[in-house]
């Protein structure tokens, strides 16, 4: 799935081209790509066809774009495989679930392709609601649970320790839970464990402040460097707006190497299972303590 860096990118992306446009016709083509929206399709073609788009925004793996009016918002999920595809008006893409003709005032006339392999994405039109911590921040009423990302400027670190220590739960399991910290996935909580030579079974009441610290500090490194080589893509499944794969799988030390050395000591990186995935830790850098 993608995490952070991916839907920061597909963000960043779609900024310039649909910040201002008008969206000029909607087509569906799947409605299971729907299944977040509170109706049917004809009531989100119906919704959507002549709003205008404002600047795209994200928290943690939800990005949303809110439309005139300032009460509702298009929200975009990639679910597993979900790819938001900018193009002209003549470039089709296989796979395309939901189609949106736009009319930029200064880039004319474009075409974004909603695509999903898996269809485990989805678009929707929802609510925006105050945030609980800032009165003046809107979200929609799906991310309105979602807890601020690391690179948030607004993230609580001192709300973050407290509730992190008072968590009854192993640490990998912690960073996973969007509700407490948001934008990590599988692979940046792999990254950003082996990074601060931490077990990903480490019970979360025995992590020392200095240590928690340390981890969060990784985690806010990886996740940059991550978003600066434009995420990790392993085959197709994650592009950004232009069709091209991010290039961070090259800077992977556990993630994704059961077997290969350890950077850091030489030993084997292992696999074990985990929530129904895997966990990829080196047994001798992040002991458990």
């Amino acid at each position: 799935m993608p995490e952070l860096p991916e839907v920061e990118v597909v963000r960043a992306g779609l900024e310039p081209a649909v910040t201002g446009a008008t969206v000029e016709s909607v087509a569906v083509y799947d409605e299971r790509s729907l299944r977040r929206h509170p109706g049917p399709s004809e009531d989100f073609v119906d919704r959507l066809t002549g709003r205008r788009m404002l600047a795209p925004e994200r928290r943690g793996k939800f990005m949303w774009i809110p439309l005139d009016g300032g009460t509702e918002a298009l929200v975009l999920h990639l679910g597993m495989s979900g790819q938001v595809l900018l193009r002209d008006r003549t470039t089709d893409d296989l796979r395309t679930r939901i189609r949106l003709e736009l009319v930029h005032p200064e880039h004319g006339a474009l075409r974004l392709n909603f695509v999903d392999q898996r269809i485990f994405g989805s678009m929707a039109i929802d609510t925006l609601v105050q945030t609980k911590d800032h009165p003046l921040q809107l979200v929609p009423t799906a991310v309105a649970h979602i807890a601020r990302d690391p690179l948030d400027e607004r993230f609580d670190e001192a709300a973050f320790f407290t509730r992190l220590s008072k968590k009854n739960t192993q640490i990998k399991r912690a960073l996973l839970d969007q509700t407490l910290v948001s934008g990590i996935g599988n692979i940046y909580a792999d990254e950003s464990l082996w990074a601060a030579k931490v077990h990903y079974e480490q019970p979360t009441a025995t992590l020392s402040r200095p240590r928690a610290k340390l981890l969060l500090a990784e985690v806010r490194a990886v996740l940059t460097k991550a978003l600066a080589e434009g995420g990790t893509s392993f085959d197709e499944q994650y592009l950004n707006v232009n069709g091209q794969s991010g290039y961070f799988a090259h800077s992977l030390n556990a993630y994704g190497q059961p077997g290969e050395p350890c950077p850091r000591c030489g030993r084997p990186i292992v696999r074990e299972q985990f929530m129904n995935r895997g966990s990829h830790f080196c047994p001798w850098c992040q002991r458990l303590r």
